[in-house]
């Protein structure tokens, strides 16, 4: 597929942003997470999917308690001992607003110094190298991932099984350049599952997919999907992994006529680098249907709230 989009263009350079994420992780340290604090990790959006995903790796790596949140949703009346922010634009309304309330000491990876956010934080992480023109977001969101990962790995603490940010980044070059799994642009449907970290990818390749093609897409936990929503597989539909499936499900997804796509095992990607697939699906299936990804329906860049 030939990238000619905006988006599609940005989300090319995600190999080469992972890595200078993972060069970064040494000297970003002082204002991450250090081990056994008990973290909150906010965000809106695809900021918030990546916290979703980076609490995983955090709590299953054994380095504390880590909740992701929503920003809008925050619970005040928690104790934490430190705030983790992200936000690629450093303006999100809701981001601020909690920044601005708690005491407890705050640290923020943005893209952009020059916001209202870097006066909010009490540390400033800039990954300016992969801000984004687009509105909808692609490698400043897994830029801020692959940092939060290589800090793990730098400390040991990623949960067993989860690679480096190297070898991530080795993997979404494959994945920029392998073709796209057939059959899935003329899918109806696509029903995205996650276990562990990897939920809160699927979570942002359906966000991605909904915003660049307003496509009906789903996302749920693995093990979930078997309660209720496989109900909606049939032929024409998808179901889309990452990483691997809990044993037997594949082939309850089989019965239903469903296409699936689960790339796992030695020679698989890493999940992280099969969501760079999944950004790539959103602006084929944009391209697809006469829509511009670089300008989806409804959305601005930043939410500013009056």
């Amino acid at each position: 597929m030939a990238l000619t989009s905006l988006t599609g263009e940005e989300l090319a350079t995600q190999p080469a942003n992972w890595r200078r994420a993972a060069e970064l992780a040494a000297e970003s340290a002082p204002a991450l997470p250090k081990r056994g604090e008990r973290v909150a990790v906010i965000g809106c959006g695809t900021s918030w999917f990546m916290a979703q995903a980076y609490a995983a790796l955090r709590e299953g790596g054994g380095h504390g308690e880590t909740d992701a949140l929503a920003a809008s949703e925050f619970p005040y009346r928690r104790t934490y001992d430190r705030v983790l922010a992200i936000s690629r634009s450093g303006t999100t309304t809701e981001v601020l607003d909690v920044l601005g309330r708690v005491r407890t000491p705050a640290s923020a990876i943005t893209a952009d110094p020059g916001t209202p956010i870097s006066r909010a934080a009490d540390r400033l992480l800039v990954l300016d190298f992969a801000d984004e023109r687009s509105v909808v977001q692609t490698r400043f969101a897994t830029t801020a991932l692959a940092l939060l990962r290589a800090h793990l790995e730098l400390e040991g603490a990623l949960p067993a099984g989860v690679e480096s940010v190297l070898r991530a980044a080795e993997d979404a070059e494959r994945a920029i350049a392998q073709p796209l799994p057939e059959g899935l642009l003329a899918a109806e449907q696509v029903t995205f599952l996650g276990r562990g970290w990897t939920y809160g990818l699927a979570q942002e390749a359906g966000l991605k997919m909904r915003e660049a093609a307003t496509a009906w897409t789903e996302a749920y936990p693995a093990m979930e999907y078997r309660h209720g929503p496989i109900s909606i597989a049939a032929p024409g539909r998808a179901v889309w992994s990452f990483g691997e499936l809990p044993d037997g499900l594949a082939a309850d997804i089989a019965r239903t006529g469903a296409l699936l796509v689960a790339d796992s095992g030695a020679d698989g990607l890493d999940p992280l680098a099969d969501l760079v697939r999944a950004q790539r699906l959103a602006v084929a299936l944009a391209a697809s249907r006469g829509l511009d990804p670089d300008e989806p329906r409804a959305l601005t860049r930043s939410i500013i709230l009056a």
